[in-house]
């Protein structure tokens, strides 16, 4: 056999093989009269593990390809060679195929537990349902007349949410804006996603936080987006490393969630955020401000965004009622010159046709309602109640074993261990024992980082969930 796995490929090798094998049934490398050859044989011909035969053999014959008969070997399956020509596609190929990458596999893990188990959650990033403003939300939709429109709205999003939200901005988040020069999208990460594929092509290099939220999205790889990384410290990032990137790499955006950022809290010094301005201006580089946090201060003092800063039209604007409304609704929307939204809105309209304009009615409702400004007043007591359970919990179980900063706002607290241990092996122990939260491999290169969340659970939760995950570290770091 002239062919051999590559093992510098991402495609695992199981699936390199079960590849070429399905490639040579259909071309005849593989006769269909002949047996295929034995899994031990052909592990010692490639010089791989008889196990990974085996997991290729086995997708095969899910696929309906081959036979495998105890006595007579591995063999082509017949029905592909019947009568009706009919085959299965072979699905994973166009899997491994699509140029839309994946997420990593411990966030799919993640995910998937999530999901199926009934676990402590300390990894979600969005609000347990009792923060969700229930009542006011029930009233709208009980007792108030749907006004919209059933078909298709403004490509850009409801004309009166727009008004809604430039009036919205202007009270809570100090930015002046325009309707025109907003676009309601499927929350903060469509938004994300319009930019880089709309503004950016493959090979551009952009400047994003570690850590960071952007660093796992697969959004920059699947675009073909170099990225590179601005490190930060208390105060944020460093602004003077952007002149470096810049000078080395050309770099063309740089993306930020300077308030309460994801995932270590931290609220970037307002003299740095004029220094990214100023350097945002000399470079005429521009800046996407991701901003789902700056409403949940829990000092109550009014942060002044990027953009609310920005006196020349360089920053993208992103937020959403995400993180302090109510995740189902879907409402996120991007501030920026009128013609990039124009823009942005033809590529979503390529995609949805628009949002939907019920949700959007809804949120319209409550953002001009008297409502709103009580539900974050009360949204953010609960959030730094939570806040102070945990920084508890972990003085309690963890002192001597881990080290953070207390967050002055958002959802999240950035916890280094002080000993080196297995990150897998200390999720999966943590799981087993009922508690999940996001480990810092994930958002960083850095490592030893751990990622809890305080929105989603109640505080006897939060207790019990760093609890057990005390519980955990003690027992990985005891093999």
């Amino acid at each position: 056999m002239d062919w051999k796995p590559s093992r510098d490929s991402k495609i695992p090798i199981y699936k390199q093989l079960a590849i070429y094998i399905e490639t040579g049934i259909g071309n005849g490398t593989f006769p269909h009269d002949k047996p295929l050859p034995s899994e031990r044989g052909l592990a010692k011909e490639l010089g791989i593990n008889r196990s990974t035969v085996i997991a290729a053999y086995d997708e095969l014959e899910s696929n309906g390809l081959i036979d495998r008969n105890r006595g007579s070997g591995t063999t082509i399956s017949k029905d592909i060679w019947g009568l009706s020509k009919k085959r299965i596609p072979s699905w994973n190929r166009y899997i491994e195929a699509g140029s839309f990458l994946p997420n990593l596999p411990v966030t799919q893990r993640i995910h998937k537990e999530m999901a199926q188990h009934s676990l402590i959650n300390l990894a979600s990033g969005e609000l347990s349902k009792d923060l969700f403003p229930m009542n006011a939300l029930r009233e709208i939709t009980s007792n108030r007349s749907f006004i919209g429109s059933l078909g298709y709205d403004h490509p850009q999003g409801n004309a009166i949410l727009r008004q809604t939200l430039t009036n919205h901005v202007k009270q809570f988040r100090g930015i002046e804006t325009n309707p025109s020069s907003i676009l309601i999208t499927s929350g903060a990460q469509q938004a994300v996603h319009l930019v880089v594929q709309c503004l950016l092509k493959p090979g551009d290099a952009v400047a994003i936080e570690n850590p960071s939220y952007h660093y796992n999205l697969p959004v920059f790889k699947s675009a073909g987006i170099k990225t590179y990384n601005l490190m930060g410290d208390h105060n944020g990032i460093n602004p003077n490393d952007i002149t470096a990137l810049y000078k080395k790499h050309r770099i063309r955006m740089i993306f930020l969630n300077p308030i309460f950022q994801n995932p270590t809290g931290t609220l970037m010094s307002e003299e740095r955020r004029k220094k990214v301005l100023e350097l945002s201006s000399e470079y005429g580089i521009p800046v996407v401000e991701d901003d789902p946090y700056s409403l949940t201060s829990f000092t109550g003092e009014r942060i002044q965004t990027l953009k609310s800063l920005d006196l020349y039209g360089n920053v993208l604007y992103i937020s959403s009622l995400t993180k302090i409304v109510a995740s189902g609704l879907r409402i996120g929307w991007i501030i920026g010159p009128k013609a990039v939204i124009e823009r942005l809105s033809d590529a979503k309209q390529q995609v949805d046709f628009g949002h939907a304009s019920y949700t959007q009615w809804i949120a319209n409702d409550f953002i001009e309602s008297k409502d709103f400004g009580t539900h974050i007043k009360n949204l953010v007591s609960q959030l730094e109640s939570r806040k102070d359970q945990i920084v508890s919990s972990l003085h309690t179980y963890l002192s001597d074993q881990i080290k953070f900063t207390i967050p002055e706002g958002g959802i999240h607290i950035w916890c280094r261990l002080k000993n080196e241990v297995n990150e897998i092996q200390l999720l999966e122990e943590s799981i087993k024992r009922g508690v999940i939260y996001v480990p810092g491999s994930t958002m960083g290169t850095e490592k030893g980082f751990i990622r809890f969340t305080f929105s989603r659970e109640k505080e006897e939760n939060i207790n019990e969930g760093i609890r057990r995950f005390a519980n955990a570290l003690q027992a990985v770091s005891k093999k």
